[in-house]
């Protein structure tokens, strides 16, 4: 009994710990992703694959030998009608059968590429596509941190945005307490009672949207993770550091991952075109076997001459060599085909470059323009803080309006929101800035 009662505390405690809430800052986000998410495996398994294409390739230049065997019946043998005189009988003619009415046949045959130009840049592509895989991995890697990191910070901007509703709602059902007793001893009118029940109606309204928001922004997060949605998360209370960025050295786009992939996918084209020229060259192989013949009228397998079963082997080499000529003009279309895919990256990779270093100066403008707007909006809130103060205490004074108290609180409300905007514009700027440098993954250090 005891034992049971054990074990149903113990199930009982890991199903409560199952529930308690996962505390994610932004690195434990970001490396849970890159460990989880179904992308991310993807492309780790398409380098791991790679190393499979290139023992694929490889095989082409190695020996392929095969066994082979066979046994065959005869129910009707072939006759050949033959010259009599062959055989000392002039002028008439005498019908021979050939063969046995079973033969089988066991033997190993070999063949070896000499030369093969296809062979040889088919290694050197397999080469260069598990770097492109490789490459590929890295992007997207860096792309699931840049999601992953944006996802992030909506999630803090609505949960502060969230706490900025608490605490209005809070100072304002004090300031319905004060009207309500000032009502009740005749010293409030009802429509200023009425008023400020409206508003903590709205406020309870609006963080009902914003509650809601946030979990459907919480939800995302965790699917970009690659994180159950079931799971609760929690967000340590940080304070993002708002620093200004080097902006004086101008990243390198050739270093982009981005820019990487297209000119590895420009090197694999171009292997693509050496393949479809390598039908011009000559091939050159070796190939030799080596069987075993027996033949009866019985069933050659364990047979004997006793048995009336005879047995011999045979063999042979080969040098073959394949010299195209002609081939109906196909191979030249197929090399224009590659030439034309070429031009095309080359005009993809013009392009990309120029898109590239737009967003770098983008970044860089959103990145001074959000700095001076954080500076301002923080001056907001400090500003229409210090205003609500000192109209509380004229209201409760009675030297201001119900009116003047209400505006003052909606403007404090603004102002903290719009500065709270202001930091997440600025870290998603930020993750843009990042991004163009090719520097993503100092957020997983």
């Amino acid at each position: 009994m005891n034992k049971i009662v054990i074990i149903f505390f113990f199930l009982f405690a890991i199903k409560i710990q199952s529930q308690e809430e996962k505390s994610l800052t932004l690195k434990e986000a970001i490396n849970y992703s890159l460990e989880n998410k179904a992308e991310v495996k993807k492309a780790k398994l398409q380098v791991e694959n790679s190393e499979y294409l290139i023992q694929e390739v490889r095989s082409r230049a190695l020996p392929q030998i095969s066994l082979n065997g066979g046994l065959t019946y005869n129910p009707i043998l072939q006759t050949t009608i033959i010259d009599g005189a062959n055989f000392g009988q002039p002028g008439t003619s005498i019908k021979a059968t050939f063969g046995q009415t079973w033969s089988s046949i066991a033997g190993v045959s070999l063949t070896q590429n000499l030369f093969d130009e296809s062979v040889i840049t088919g290694l050197k592509a397999a080469k260069s596509t598990r770097e492109f895989y490789q490459i590929n991995n890295q992007l997207t890697e860096e792309e699931i941190i840049e999601i992953v990191a944006s996802n992030y910070y909506m999630v803090y901007v609505q949960r502060e945005q969230l706490k900025v509703l608490d605490s209005n709602y809070v100072n304002t059902s004090k300031v319905k307490n004060v009207i309500e007793g000032q009502f009740e001893n005749g010293l409030a009118r009802k429509i200023d009672l009425d008023r400020i029940l409206v508003k903590l109606s709205n406020i309870s309204n609006l963080r009902k949207q914003v509650f809601n928001a946030l979990q459907m922004q919480e939800n995302a997060l965790k699917f970009y993770m690659g994180m159950p949605i079931e799971t609760k998360i929690s967000l340590p209370q940080v304070v993002f550091e708002i620093y200004p960025q080097s902006l004086e050295e101008i990243p390198n786009t050739e270093n982009r991952t981005e820019y990487m992939l297209l000119k590895k996918n420009e090197e694999l084209l171009e292997f693509q075109k050496k393949n479809m020229e390598a039908a011009y060259y000559p091939t050159l192989s070796l190939s030799g076997n080596y069987n075993y013949f027996g033949q009866g009228s019985k069933i050659p397998l364990g047979g004997s001459s006793s048995d009336e079963v005879y047995w011999s082997d045979f063999s042979s080499i080969g040098l073959n060599l394949r010299i195209p000529i002609f081939t109906g003009l196909a191979t030249h279309a197929k090399v224009r085909q590659a030439d034309i895919d070429l031009l095309i990256i080359k005009e993809d990779l013009h392009d990309t470059k120029l898109a590239l270093d737009l967003a770098y100066e983008n970044a860089k403008n959103q990145i001074n323009n959000n700095l001076n707007m954080i500076s301002d909006q923080k001056e907001n809130v400090q500003l229409s803080q210090q205003v609500l103060s000192n109209i509380q205490n004229n209201y409760f004074q009675g030297l201001a309006s119900l009116t003047e108290l209400l505006d003052a609180e909606n403007a404090y409300i603004v102002a903290q929101n719009n500065y709270t905007t202001a930091i997440l514009d600025y870290k998603l700027a930020e993750i843009q800035l990042l991004k163009s440098k090719g520097e993503l993954k100092i957020l997983t250090k």
